[in-house]
């Protein structure tokens, strides 16, 4: 999977972590609204993201713009990132 990073997701409002391979190529707003859907597929609805989530760095507390794509950032396997 060269063209995808395996990370760590911590979501705090339903207080679960979840494995998410994240595509390389796609922009974080892109990732974002990926994630959200997954999310509430995966909590069966009890995540509900909006258009304000935002991507977090778990250690440095950085937010992801949501115009760059996931090979422009730091974010490479095993990072562990907060959605909220």
């Amino acid at each position: 999977m060269e063209n995808k990073v395996l990370i760590r997701l911590i979501v705090p409002d339903i207080d679960e972590k979840y494995d998410v391979y994240l595509p390389l190529n796609k922009k974080i707003g892109k990732v974002i609204e990926l994630l959200n859907k997954s999310v509430a597929e995966m909590s069966d609805g009890e995540y509900l993201g909006s258009t304000t989530t935002c991507l977090y760095n778990r250690y440095t507390g950085a937010r992801y713009d949501f115009n760059s794509r996931v090979c422009d950032t730091d974010i490479k396997n095993n990072t562990i990132l907060i959605l909220m």
